[in-house]
């Protein structure tokens, strides 16, 4: 989590696109509001647990789990 810097791209095991890093809080990482989705989901900030990070690769965060698995992991403020 040391490495997880703000505008990172935040991508599942699987290479899909999860969200944008806006910051590291409370040892989870903050999406922007942009990456939020739609619906009810809109407009909120999602949050990911830190033990989903498997690792960072330049610009990128990878998650040990899928994209479409990773974002049923993901927290309302």
């Amino acid at each position: 989590m040391d490495q997880v810097r703000e505008h990172m791209e935040v991508i599942g095991a699987d290479g899909v696109h999860v969200g944008t890093v806006d910051k590291v809080e409370g040892g989870r990482i903050k999406l922007t509001k942009k990456d939020s989705g739609e619906g009810s989901h809109e407009g909120h900030h999602h949050f990911i647990p830190g033990g989903l990070v498997a690792g960072v690769e330049g610009d990128k965060v990878r998650l040990s789990a899928n994209g479409d698995v990773a974002v049923t992991f993901e927290e309302e403020a």
